[in-house]
């Protein structure tokens, strides 16, 4: 296959992915949305976490909340676990790694707040800790995996939300992430009243 060919079959397999995830997970992203907006209305915080890429999506997201997604409004309160260097190497340090969310969970968040959990194979340890922690918490969780889920989808209770992308492929789960991301961000953006 040329160069050309494997350019044009990403793109192609990036669009099914996204088609499909759309079909799949549009009512539970809309539920997402409308957990994450009540959550902030009521003065709760969204946290987000993940490794790698989707420590990066965890920040992208905070960040958008923070600043702006595509409406001027008011700053929300949305907390990035994966940016404080000194915490996660400390925690990392004299806890361990799997500890590096979960200790920053139980220490900032309250009942009534969410946590985005990023995870593309569902199954990373440091994730899973955090899952437990929303949950002594009463936080609610929104799974963010790929395929089926993997060990969090297991873990997630009655009033959690899971958002798997059908494909086991990391790229393609990941591009459809930041998809999720944006349209959670616009979906809390459009929920919210004007001015909030």
């Amino acid at each position: 296959m040329d160069l050309i060919n494997r350019i044009g079959q990403h793109f192609a397999d990036s669009v099914r992915v996204k088609q499909k995830s759309l079909e799949l997970l549009a009512r539970s992203l809309a539920n997402a949305c409308e957990s994450m907006s009540r959550a902030l209305l009521e003065g709760g915080r969204v946290f987000a976490c993940g490794n790698g890429g989707s420590a990066a999506d965890a920040q992208h997201f905070a960040a958008e909340l923070v600043g702006r997604f595509e409406t001027e409004r008011r700053e929300l309160a949305a907390v990035a676990l994966t940016t404080d260097t000194s915490i996660l190497t400390a925690v990392g340090n004299d806890y361990g790694f799997e500890q590096i969310f979960s200790r920053q969970l139980r220490a900032l968040g309250r009942a009534g707040d969410v946590l985005l959990a990023i995870s593309t194979s569902g199954n990373s340890g440091n994730v899973i800790a955090a899952i437990h922690a929303a949950h002594e918490r009463g936080i609610r969780v929104i799974a963010l995996t790929g395929s089926e889920g993997g060990q969090m989808r297991a873990l997630l209770q009655e009033t959690d939300i899971l958002l798997a992308v059908p494909d086991r492929r990391t790229a393609r789960i990941q591009e459809t992430h930041l998809l999720l991301i944006h349209c959670l961000c616009d979906g809390i953006d459009s929920l919210l009243p004007i001015g909030s």
